[in-house]
């Protein structure tokens, strides 16, 4: 939380702490700032600092001199000839004396005599206020901060955003951002769901510009969402969490399902301009290539399985993109053999055996003389 007025920001804090410990999952919730430091307030009066002809300056650098040390009102240089080293000389009065009010009101504040003291021309009173003060430009910030407990950062980033806005409206100039973690996530979630979906249309760019057809192109395309669903049941199913490692399990698993969608859809073309019959060039394409697509998908998933496992070291760190790869794998793997064939059929049903390039393949002769 960050503003210009620190009371609205240490109560606006205070609601957001009160607001995070109704989450059952989330431990240590504090605001990270001390903001209750006792401290001695010392008001001058200056009527008597001008009858006692001293000023301002003289008596902060006698209070400072005495409570902390001389090095914050004089600096002092000290050079070793022999060693040609430089040391910074400082008086200072020890804590243990000066640790009592009266003993505060006892320094001098004149150079060589013993008064007139600090308790002639000022009063003093404790009180609090926050041991330090954080800023971002302008405007001073309150941390408030939790560890999670058994549950994934992206569902406790949700959570936390839905205690934010149930808040209300933040005071005039006071601003509530999430930061940590969660930001990195939130980005790099971002990122892969953008390069995911730029990945799947640069294929389907590239699968037209192959096929000279949108049509196969999407029949292509349309074990891409199996891969998603198969990913998801594996991860939900085995406790994984949707990150990093599982988003590059479906990117995986993504490229495979393709690459076998396009052995069949291929094969299916060229089958359905030999038997003019999109429905049985599609099942003969998918029984062709059912063997190499088994082959080569129960290979990906076999080898997933250590990794999947998690066992060894940082091994549940790797584990999701296994499980992802598995589950996408599996379910893609299906939906190439049973319903891609229908899919190819249904949208090429009524297609022309035409072939829709300008320069076709096939160059008919024409014989001048029977013109």
């Amino acid at each position: 939380m960050a503003g210009k007025n620190m009371a609205d920001i240490e109560s606006y804090a205070n609601k957001a702490v009160a607001g995070l410990k109704k989450i059952d999952y989330l431990r240590d919730v504090q605001i990270v700032q001390p903001l209750k430091i006792p401290v001695i307030a010392i008001t001058l009066d200056r009527q008597k600092v001008s009858q006692f002809g001293l000023n301002v300056t003289d008596i902060a650098r006698s209070v400072t001199a005495s409570t902390s040390s001389s090095r914050f009102t004089e600096k002092n240089q000290w050079l070793d000839e022999d060693k040609q080293y430089t040391y910074q000389v400082q008086v200072q009065i020890p804590e243990y004396t000066m640790n009592t009010m009266d003993e505060l009101k006892e320094i001098p504040l004149l150079k060589g005599q013993s008064t007139p003291t600090l308790a002639d021309v000022a009063t003093f009173k404790t009180t609090y206020a926050p041991g330090e003060y954080d800023r971002v430009g302008p405007r001073r910030f309150l941390t408030v901060s939790a560890n999670i407990y058994k549950k994934d950062l992206g569902t406790a980033t949700i959570d936390v955003q839905k205690v934010i806005k149930s808040l209300g409206t933040p005071p005039k100039g006071l601003v509530a951002d999430l930061r940590g973690m969660t930001s990195l996530l939130t980005e790099t979630m971002g990122s892969l769901q953008s390069g995911l979906g730029f990945a799947v249309l640069v294929i389907f760019l590239l699968l037209a510009a192959n096929y000279q057809s949108f049509k196969l192109s999407l029949t292509v395309l349309s074990t891409v969402p199996a891969v998603i669903l198969g990913s998801l049941t594996a991860l939900l199913l085995t406790g994984s969490t949707l990150n990093l490692q599982s988003y590059m399990g479906m990117i995986m698993s993504t490229g495979v399902s393709v690459a076998n969608a396009i052995l069949i859809v291929t094969n299916g073309e060229n089958l359905r301009l030999e038997f003019k019959d999109a429905t049985r060039a599609a099942i003969t394409s998918a029984a062709i290539r059912l063997r190499p697509i088994l082959m080569t998908s129960f290979a990906m998933m076999a080898g997933m399985i250590p990794m999947a496992s998690g066992l060894g070291e940082a091994g549940e760190q790797s584990a999701p993109l296994g499980r992802a790869v598995i589950g996408g794998l599996f379910a893609s793997t299906l939906a190439a053999l049973f319903i891609l064939p229908l899919v190819f059929a249904w949208v090429q049903d009524k297609t022309t055996y035409q072939s829709p390039s300008l320069m076709p393949e096939e160059i008919t002769t024409i014989n001048p003389q029977s013109i």
